[in-house]
C-alpha cells in the first residue's frame, strides 16, 4: 500500500470515531430533554437527509478539489453541527448539519482510493478501510456511552474555563464538547493527505454561464450517472446490494439500542456496548472478505443478505445477554463479508463509468435514500404504536425479501446477458490502468 493510504486511514478513523460517539450523545441529549422514542429513531433519517438532497453536487464537488481539502471542510461542518447542539439548536436539526458534513466527506473518502490504488488492491483496501471504520464504530459507540455515563461526565463537567461560561451543564453536552476535539484531530490528518496527481474535473462546466446555472446543470449530469450505474449489469447488482445493506445497517445501530432497552432493560451506556458487539462481527467479516474474496467473485455473497434479514427477525426472541453476544457477532460478520466485495465491485464499475467522486455520490444517494426511507418507516411505526419487537420483525422481513429479489435479478442477468457479464468480469480481473 502507498504511504498516503495510511494517512487516509487515520483521518477516517478519527472522523468515524467522533460520528459514532456523537450519535450516542445525541440519543442521550434527546432522552434527557424529554424527546420521545420516535424522535430518537428519527436521528438516523435526519443524518441521511443531506446525503439525499445534495447528492447531485457533492460528488462533482469532490472531483473538482483535492480530496484531502474536501475532507477537511467536511469535518469543519460537522463541528458546526456539534456547536449548534451545544448552543440551543434542536438536536434533530443540528444532527442534520453533521450529516451535511458527512455527505460531503464520503465521496472524497472513497473516491481517493480509486485515485491512489490500482483495481487489484481495491478489495484489500476496502477491507482495511471497512475494518478500520468498524473498529471506529466499536470504539465510538463505547466512547459515546462512556462520555454520557456517570464517571466520565462528572469529570468533564468539573473542567472549568476561567472567565468563560460555556453553558455546558449536562452529561450529553459535555460529551458533545469533547467530541469537537476529536473532529479537530481528524481535520489535522486531512491536511496531511497527499495530492494524487489526478486531474481535477471543474465544478463549473461552462465558464460563460453564472454559478446558479452551472449548479443546476449538475442535476442532469448526476441523474445520467445514476442511470448509467443502474443500467450496468454488475453495477446495478452491487449498487442495489450495498444500498440495502447500508439502509438496514444505518438503522441497525438504533434498533440495537431500542432492543437492548426493551429485551434486556439496558440504559444508553450499557446498550451502546452491544452496538459495538455487532461492529466486532462486522470487522471480522470485512477482514475475512478482504483476504478470501476477489473482485470478480463479489456477487457470490448475495445470499448472506437474505440471512441477515432472517437473523433480524430472530433477534426479538433473545432476552439473554450470553445468547445475544454471539448472535450479534454473527449478524455483524455476515454484513461485513457481504459489503466489502460488493463495495469494491461498485467502486470499480463506478470509476470506469464516470469517475470516483461522482460514482460515490450516486452510491451515497441511493444508500442514504434507503436509510432515510427505512428510518422514516421504522420511526413512523413506533409513532403509530407498533412495539419495538413488532417494528424489528417487519424490518427484517423487508430486508430478507428485497435481498431475495436482488438474488433473482442477478440470476436473470446471468441467463439473459451472459456475454456482457463475462466481459465486465474480465475487465475486473484484468484492469491495471493505474
Amino acid at each position: 500500500m502507498k504511504r498516503g493510504f495510511y494517512t487516509i486511514m487515520a483521518a477516517q478513523f478519527f472522523s468515524s470515531l467522533a460520528d459514532n460517539a456523537l450519535f450516542v450523545a445525541a440519543v442521550e441529549l434527546l432522552r434527557a430533554g424529554g424527546g420521545g422514542e420516535w424522535q430518537r429513531a428519527a436521528l438516523v433519517p435526519m443524518f441521511a437527509l443531506f446525503y439525499v438532497t445534495l447528492a447531485p453536487w457533492v460528488g462533482a464537488f469532490a472531483d473538482s478539489k483535492p480530496k484531502g481539502w474536501v475532507m477537511f471542510i467536511s469535518n469543519a461542518i460537522k463541528m458546526v453541527g456539534c456547536l449548534a447542539m451545544l448552543f440551543g439548536g434542536h438536536p434533530l436539526l443540528a444532527y442534520a448539519i453533521v450529516g451535511l458534513g458527512a455527505a460531503a466527506y464520503s465521496p472524497a473518502k472513497y473516491g481517493i482510493l480509486t485515485e491512489l490504488l490500482p483495481p487489484s488492491q481495491l478489495v484489500k483496501a476496502n477491507g482495511w478501510i471497512e475494518g478500520l471504520t468498524i473498529a471506529s464504530i466499536i470504539l465510538g459507540v463505547l466512547l459515546g456511552g462512556q462520555l454520557v455515563g456517570q464517571h466520565l461526565s462528572v469529570l468533564l463537567l468539573s473542567i472549568d474555563i476561567p472567565l468563560i461560561d460555556t453553558g455546558v451543564d449536562t452529561a450529553a453536552e459535555s460529551a458533545i464538547a469533547a467530541l469537537i476535539l476529536v473532529y479537530m484531530v481528524a481535520a489535522w490528518f486531512n491536511t496531511r493527505i497527499p495530492h494524487t496527481g489526478v486531474e481535477m474535473r471543474p465544478l463549473r462546466t461552462n465558464p460563460s454561464r453564472n454559478v446558479l446555472a452551472n449548479t443546476l446543470a449538475l442535476l442532469p449530469d448526476f441523474w445520467a450517472c445514476n442511470n448509467r450505474l443502474w443500467r450496468d449489469k454488475l453495477g446495478q447488482i452491487s449498487l442495489s446490494t450495498t444500498t440495502l445493506f447500508w439502509g438496514a445497517g444505518g438503522n441497525l445501530k438504533f434498533i440495537v439500542l431500542a432492543w437492548a432497552a426493551v429485551a434486556l432493560g439496558y440504559n444508553t451506556t450499557q446498550a451502546s456496548a452491544l452496538t459495538g458487539v455487532v461492529a466486532i462481527g462486522t470487522a471480522v467479516g470485512a477482514v475475512a472478505a478482504s483476504m478470501r474474496m476477489r473482485l470478480d467473485m463479489a456477487t457470490r455473497v448475495i445470499p448472506l443478505g437474505i440471512a441477515m434479514g432472517l437473523l433480524l427477525i430472530l433477534m426479538v426472541f433473545i432476552s439473554n445477554i450470553w445468547l445475544a453476544i454471539p448472535f450479534l457477532i454473527l449478524l455483524g460478520g455476515l454484513g461485513g463479508f457481504l459489503v466489502v466485495p460488493m463495495n469494491a465491485l461498485l467502486q470499480h464499475r463506478g470509476h470506469n463509468l464516470m469517475g470516483a467522486g461522482r460514482s460515490i455520490a450516486v452510491q451515497n444517494f441511493n444508500e442514504q435514500a434507503c436509510i432515510l426511507g427505512l428510518g422514516a418507516f421504522y420511526s413512523l411505526s413506533l409513532k403509530l404504536g407498533l412495539s419495538v419487537f413488532g417494528a424489528i420483525t417487519v424490518f427484517g422481513v423487508v430486508v430478507a425479501g428485497i435481498m431475495l429479489v436482488i438474488q433473482r435479478w442477478h440470476a436473470s442477468n446471468c441467463r439473459n446477458h451472459s456475454e456482457e457479464l463475462d466481459h465486465l468480469l474480465h475487465i475486473a480481473r484484468q484492469d491495471t490502468h493505474h
